[in-house]
């Protein structure tokens, strides 16, 4: 019976709930949730949703955050059998319509905070899905039309779901969105073959048990969250809520919570550093470290292993399309400095089982030590973007019988570990998210403006964004903010007469960083500072 539970994502929480059932699984606002509340509550949500959407829902949308919703209705989705998908009323509500319509929702649980969007996301929905509204009572059942509308009442009096439906290997446990180029997001699928080969391999280096306590500190939109959930979840740990507040001075949480496993954006600690709050011992209780989603300063490092002298700190990479992360690199004091570049840490070696190439643009194999675009093939690779056979055409690629996804991160190998460069398009990360400047570009251009270039300028966590007949570039600001989240807005505009072109033909990127650089941009008609 173990096993077949631990087939699925999830199984590990029903697992533990017979075996551990008075033991903490989430501690959120100052509540704590046993693994027998959780699995008892997530069954009878599921049995709703199953009830409501048919015997297997493929796809639940989970609009909450940092609620009880939010969690355990993620257990919900898979205990029900469908892929869980996460969304956020942080978001324009433009951009969340948006994903509601590309995953073609069965099923959408809804925490209160998140109510007073929903009669706007779901007006006009082509594919209106259930509704479990767990935090209310039935007083809005008027405002969201016609559709099984679930109640907190209702699903407190529903029987659990004994017999939950099995899924796949190769069925999705989850879909995350990314930002894309043509201006709508990316909707990426992760399977449980995919998921349960990351968690294995973790497990296989972190040895977590259930004394174990680990911090949950990013939105559930940001994949990072799966790392906590169900490291935490799988193993009869703890997984803790951080409210955001908390993070600029994150030690008395820690020492509070005992906390063993910190997981988070390298930003996150070069923010304490930066306020010189972070103070050599000022973290003992954690015995693992642990940074991911953008590049981690050595200077970072180096001050987080003193503050946390006892854990082990480790750099882990990879794109959202790789399940979390597919390489590490344990840092060591002694020898890790000299394996920098650009004073950042290595992203280490592949997971086992993973396969990577280091290719030119042609795809053709580097030489040793040379730069190249890494691609990675394994048991952690998604199938491919959903409903995308452009896309995947171009970022996969099979050879000698392995399935290749290309991250396009430029990348090459220095003192036996892989160590990134930079990007080869016009995406980047700030903040531990990823972003399609082209993405930006398209809404801009969608706002009023003929042509569009965004560019990293004055330094790699600014958005500057230079126009072209747009008659009034406060107007596109204004209705860029209505559409992209906060962290993908420009916090620069330039309005240009003209753009620049290089001998082919297309907007010269060059000349135009160039132009911002020396301050002296030709034929500049105005700037704006919208969002600074």
């Amino acid at each position: 019976m173990v096993t077949a539970l631990n087939r699925r994502l999830g199984g590990g929480l029903l697992h533990h709930a017979n075996g551990l059932p008075d033991h903490i699984a989430l501690s959120l606002g100052g509540r704590e949730y046993t693994y027998h509340e959780v699995a008892d509550t997530a069954c009878r949500w599921a049995a709703s949703i199953v009830a409501a959407a048919g015997p297997r829902p493929r796809r639940v949308g989970v609009l909450a955050s940092r609620s009880p919703a939010a969690y355990l209705g993620v257990a919900a989705a898979l205990f029900a059998g469908a892929a869980f998908v996460p969304l956020s009323r942080h978001l324009p509500p433009r951009r969340t319509r948006a994903m509601l319509e590309r995953s073609a929702l069965d099923a959408l649980i809804v925490d209160a905070a998140s109510l007073p969007q929903l009669p706007q996301l779901l007006d006009g929905l082509p594919h209106r899905p259930a509704v479990l509204l767990p935090d209310s009572v039935p007083t809005s059942r008027g405002d969201l039309g016609h559709g099984p509308l679930l109640h907190a009442a209702d699903l407190a009096a529903a029987p659990r779901l004994e017999r939950l439906p099995e899924p796949g290997c190769d069925d999705a446990a989850y879909v995350l969105f990314t930002s894309g180029s043509t201006g709508e997001p990316k909707a990426v699928p992760i399977t449980h073959a995919n998921i349960r080969s990351f968690l294995a391999a973790n497990q296989d280096r972190y040895r977590l048990t259930h004394e174990d306590r680990l911090t949950q500190i990013g939105e559930q939109t940001f994949d990072l969250s799966v790392f906590d959930l169900f490291m935490a979840w799988e193993n009869g740990a703890r997984v803790c809520v951080m409210d955001p507040l908390e993070l600029s001075a994150p030690f008395a949480y820690l020492e509070r919570q005992q906390i063993t496993v910190w997981f988070s954006v390298p930003s996150v600690a070069a923010a304490l550093r930066k306020n010189a709050v972070l103070t050599p011992g000022s973290m003992p209780t954690l015995r693992w470290s642990l940074f991911c989603g953008e590049a981690l300063p050595r200077a970072t490092a180096e001050a987080w292993q003193a503050a946390a002298p006892a854990s082990i700190v480790e750099n882990l990479y990879g794109p959202t399309e790789l399940t979390i992360a597919c390489t590490v690199h344990r840092w060591d004091p002694h020898t890790s400095p000299a394996q920098c570049v650009h004073d950042n840490v290595p992203i280490g070696l592949p997971y086992p089982g993973l396969h990577t190439l280091i290719v030119d643009e042609d795809l053709t194999p580097v030489a040793d030590g040379a730069t190249g675009e890494l691609c990675v093939a394994g048991p952690q690779t998604t199938p491919g973007y959903w409903q995308a056979p452009r896309l995947n055409a171009e970022r996969f690629f099979v050879r000698d019988g392995e399935r290749y996804y290309r991250t396009g991160d430029l990348v090459r190998m220095h003192h036996g570990q892989l160590v990134c460069i930079g990007r080869n398009d016009h995406q980047v990360k700030i903040d531990g998210y990823r972003i399609e400047l082209g993405e930006i570009e398209a809404v801009l251009r969608r706002a009023g403006a003929v042509e569009a270039v965004c560019l990293l300028w004055p330094d790699a966590a600014t958005i500057t964004a230079v126009l072209c007949g747009a008659p009034d570039p406060a107007a596109v600001s204004e209705a860029c903010a209505r559409t992209l989240p906060p962290y993908m807005l420009p916090a620069h505009v330039h309005t240009l007469k003209t753009m620049p072109l290089n001998t082919n033909g297309k907007v010269d990127r060059t000349a135009l960083r160039r132009w911002l650089e020396e301050g002296s941009v030709p034929g500049r008609l105005c700037e704006t500072r919208p969002h600074s």
